[in-house]
Order: C-alpha cells, then sequence, then structure tokens
C-alpha cells in the first residue's frame, strides 16, 4: 500500500494505554494444547529452584532466542498464565486475539509509562508478568543489554522476581536462520526465584541490576558443545554470514557468504567449516576463533575501536522504509536515506508531491540498543526497525555494503561511550 506522509499523520494508532485483560479462560486450553506438543518434541526438562509456595503475583524474566521461548515459560507457569510483553508487529493482524490472552504491547526500545502501569496492573491483579528484558532474539546465543531501568522495577513492585533461563532454544531455530528449527533434543530450562520482596527492601537498583546481569550470563553454542548436542542437517551455516560479517583473516567487512556448514570469505577466499557441535575450524590455515560468540565478541572490540576514534560511519544508505502506526499492516513509505554515525541514527525520506522530507532522527542518548532483523518476512531483506511512542519505522537498506549486526553493536559502543563521557551509569551488561 503505497501512502503519503501527511496520510500517515492521519492514521489511527495503536492504542497502548488499553488496559490489560486476564487470559480468557477458554484459551487457555488452546495455548496450552499448542504448547504441550512442542515441549515434547524437545524432550525439554525445565529444573524449578526455590519455586516452592511462589504464587501469582510475581515478575517472570527470560532469555529471549526463539519464538519457543514461550512456549516453555507457558509450561513452567501452568496451571498459572502469564501476561507477556509483545512487540507491536506481533499483534499484526491479530490484535483481538493477542489482548484476549493478555498480551501487552511495547514498542521496542521505547520510554513507555502507560507499559509501567500496564505491568502494575497485572500485579495487583495477582498476575504474572512475562517479560524478556533483552527486547529482542539473540544474535548469536549469548546475553544482550538490559535495561537500566528493570532494576528499579523489580524494586517497585514488591512481588518475587523469578527467571527462566533457557538452554538450546538459539541451537534449535537460530535468528539468523529462521526458515526452519533444526529438531535439537533434550532442550532445557530453569526456573528460579532470584529475588524476594524482603530481599529486595535492603538492596538498591543497581545491586539488582547486578544480580541481573549476573543471573542472564549464558552461552548456547557453549551449552552445545558441552552437553554435545548434535546438529546434523546439512545447512546448518547458511545464514551465519548475517552475525559474522567481517573476516577474521583478512578484516574486510560484508564479504561473508554461507552455504551448507561453511562459511566464506569473498574477498581472500578463506573458509570455515561448522561441524555438528558448532565449532568452527579453517578449513586451510588457521582457526581463528572455534567458537562462534569468540568471532562475534572480536567484531564488536573492532566496532568499539571506531567509536572511540570517532570515526564510525555507516556512510550514506539508500534505504526502503516501512511504517506500522497500528496493528492493521505495514504501510509503504518509500525511499530514503539513511546514515548511522557518531551522532545516532537518522532517516530521511525522499520528498513526495512536494511535500517537505519526513526526517526520523535517534541520537545516541536515546538508544542503548536497536532492534535488527534479518531477510524480515522471509523476503524483505535485512533491517532496522526505529521507534517512537505511536510508530515504528523499519528502514531496509540495499544496494549497498552494510550489516544490520554492525549498527546493533555500534548503537550499543556509542551508547556505552555516551555514558562513560558523561558520567552516567550505564544499562547493566553493556559496559
Amino acid at each position: 500500500m503505497k501512502t503519503t506522509t501527511q496520510n500517515i499523520d492521519t492514521m489511527t494508532r495503536f492504542n497502548m494505554k488499553k488496559p490489560p485483560k486476564k487470559c480468557n479462560p477458554f484459551l487457555k486450553p488452546v495455548a496450552w494444547g499448542i504448547t504441550l506438543p512442542n515441549i515434547l518434541k524437545h524432550k525439554t526438562h525445565i529444573i524449578k529452584t526455590g519455586m516452592e509456595g511462589i504464587k501469582p503475583p510475581y515478575l517472570l524474566l527470560g532469555n529471549h532466542n526463539a519464538f519457543f521461548d514461550m512456549s516453555v515459560s507457558a509450561t513452567a507457569t501452568f496451571p498459572h498464565f502469564a501476561n507477556y510483553i509483545v512487540a507491536i508487529d506481533g499483534f499484526i493482524g491479530r490484535e483481538g486475539l493477542l489482548r484476549n490472552i493478555g498480551c501487552i504491547c511495547k514498542r521496542k526500545f521505547t520510554s513507555d509509562i502507560s507499559l509501567i502501569r500496564h505491568i502494575h496492573t497485572v500485579i495487583k491483579n495477582k498476575g504474572i508478568v512475562a517479560i524478556y528484558p533483552e527486547a529482542r532474539y539473540s544474535l548469536c546465543g549469548t546475553t544482550a543489554p538490559l535495561p537500566q531501568s528493570l532494576g528499579q522495577l523489580c524494586k517497585s513492585l514488591g512481588v518475587p522476581v523469578v527467571t527462566l533461563m533457557c538452554h538450546g532454544h538459539h541451537i534449535n531455530h537460530p535468528f539468523w536462520n529462521t526458515r526452519h528449527e533444526r529438531g535439537v533434543k533434550p532442550t532445557s530450562a530453569e526456573m528460579r526465584v532470584l529475588y524476594t520482596p524482603e530481599q529486595m527492601q535492603t538492596m538498591t537498583a543497581g545491586d539488582i541490576n547486578a544480580g541481573l546481569v549476573q543471573a542472564f550470563q549464558y552461552d548456547d553454542f557453549a551449552w552445545q558443545y558441552q552437553n554435545k548436542i548434535s546438529v546434523d542437517c546439512p545447512d546448518r551455516a547458511v545464514g551465519l554470514e548475517k552475525v559474522l560479517y567481517q573476516c577474521p583473516h583478512c578484516k574486510q567487512e560484508y564479504a561473508m557468504s554461507s552455504e551448507g556448514a561453511q562459511i566464506k570469505c569473498g574477498a581472500c577466499g578463506k573458509s570455515w567449516t561448522m561441524d555438528e557441535y558448532g565449532r568452527l575450524s579453517a578449513d586451510a590455515g588457521e582457526t581463528e576463533f572455534a567458537h562462534i560468540p569468540d568471532w562475534y565478541e572480536w567484531e564488536r572490540q573492532n566496532v568499539r575501536r571506531e567509536v572511540e576514534d570517532g570515526t564510525y560511519n555507516s556512510g550514506a544508505l539508500p534505504v526502503h522504509v516501512e511504517s506500522l502506526p497500528n496493528a492493521k499492516g505495514y504501510i509503504d513509505l518509500g525511499e530514503g536515506i539513511m546514515t548511522h554515525d557518531m551522532n545516532g541514527f537518522t532517516v530521511t525520506l525522499h520528498s513526495q508531491d512536494g511535500e517537505e522530507p519526513r526526517i526520523m532522527t535517534k541520537p545516541v542518548p536515546s538508544l542503548y540498543s536497536c532492534h535488527i532483523e534479518y531477510n524480515y518476512l522471509f523476503s524483505h531483506g535485512d533491517c532496522v526497525d526505529l521507534n517512537t511512542l505511536d510508530d515504528t519505522w523499519y528502514v531496509y537498506p540495499h544496494d549497498c555494503a552494510f550489516s544490520v549486526t554492525k549498527m546493533a553493536i555500534a548503537t550499543e559502543e556509542l551508547y556505552y561511550k555516551y555514558k562513560r563521557v558523561t558520567g552516567k551509569p550505564c544499562p547493566p551488561g553493556l559496559a
């Protein structure tokens, strides 16, 4: 659907202030009926620690690697059903259904006071609020930054804080290739009470954040190797170049490709093969990184140097932009230019029919992290989605060399530098 930016301004926005509901009792059997086969399929083992006598209300915090996370949490909280915080694109075409099972809408990486009110409402009504505080699927099966406000939220609610850490979901359905699951089994999860209300009374928000960071340390590839979980599908490395965008041999960016179990640099020709236990080995010469997250963290160090030197700059990238003002679907806003540099994101739409160009800016202090997608909707390509309180722009670079992974890393590193330079506290896990 092609429209103009003037029409966008008059469109109805998603009602973020509408109070959350408890899950409709008639929908609970349906949800559990969908969940149970997945749990059985993956032979998921859920270990509960300190949960004796714990009943709603409580806050449930989980790591986020795949949609399967929600099946595990629904099983772990049985016979109770949680109110889940869900990104707005999850509501497309099914807003009524999601509201009736208790979902609460959120635009990613925005500060929305309505969300805080909704969370307090659920707790006041003796419910469970389920939050994935990393706010995105993990890029390579390791921890992402947590919001700095999380500790204060935990303290203000005055209810137990429960963590649910899942293992194997990234290996089974990696974010860099969501075409199909790999049938990984068994998977596991640990559910435990991290804090009681009494413990938090004597803790600062910073103390709570520090404990959350420790609780959220995970590495799915390390878990796979340690437990000798075999993934023998022949195309297990396809899509890995989305995360591993820079060659560790020749240092060239944006030249990586994958096929089957192999990832290869198109600049120098060096290649690596991924074995059934998720380890990489060079097909010739030195294996720079056998462990995939080590490669990813090496890329982060390279981006950090650019940020520290003040040289980070994506350049002016041609982009196509779509908007999501409500849950009815995406609106085509046309072509534009995006830059991501030391000042943050700037997206400028090309003017239409004599209109003034529409611009979205997200300065460095406004984003401690950002949300990206790989091959979004299986056909649209890689994108960055940038949010305001009443709109989301899906920004797709095209016909240029780029990596949305590098932009995501750079967003975090730019924010970290800003916080360090200004002497302000940094989000937990980011430093």
